[in-house]
């Protein structure tokens, strides 16, 4: 196996990897919303969302994540200088970062497959923000390979996430403030 395929088995693995988080998350908000549906809903959205993220997290989002670090460190072993680079391991570090985003991925996957969501619509909606910031931070720090360039990406995206969240609760003031008691 050449270096060439080993990086671009690498990068098709991250690219499936971080599609399964963006999606497990959305699972888990629309899981979280079922909950608070009338019984008939909420006893046929819930058993289904158990499905789907259960597979999810089992055939995509787990191997994808194990095959692209499996690949990134055989990418290190092969070219061991990345090592000496500064921002090699500033991106390590978000790999951690991702990695502990993970167990808390399979952390409220358990909470959903066994009834005991806590967390909120909300913070849930926050959570599934966080591997876009790490994405557009690693991006900028593999095409700039600068230790310090992640850093504008980084704060361009919470800045963005800001405005977002001003936007997000000020739609909800409004809409909740619009509700009548019909639910319309």
């Amino acid at each position: 196996m050449t270096y060439d395929v080993l990086k671009a088995l690498h990068i098709i693995f991250v690219v499936t990897w971080f599609a399964g988080l963006f999606y497990l998350f959305r699972l888990f908000i629309y899981h979280r919303e079922a909950l608070d549906k009338p019984a008939a809903e909420r006893d046929v959205l819930v058993p289904q969302f158990r499905i789907m993220e259960r597979r999810l997290w089992a055939a995509i989002t787990l191997p994808s994540g194990v095959l692209a670090t499996g690949f990134g460190t055989a990418l290190i072993v092969w070219n061991p200088v990345w090592l000496s680079m500064p921002f090699m391991w500033v991106k390590l570090g978000f790999v951690g970062l991702l990695w502990a985003y993970m167990a808390l991925g399979r952390r409220i996957l358990g909470q959903c497959q066994n009834g005991e969501l806590t967390a909120s619509s909300m913070r849930l909606r926050f959570l599934n923000e966080v591997p876009t910031v790490i994405l557009i931070a690693v991006i900028f720090l593999i095409v700039l390979r600068d230790a310090v360039g992640w850093i504008w990406g980084v704060g361009g995206i919470l800045g963005l996430a800001l405005l977002l969240t001003f936007a997000i609760k000020r739609y909800q003031r409004a809409r909740s403030g619009r509700t009548t008691g019909d639910g319309t």
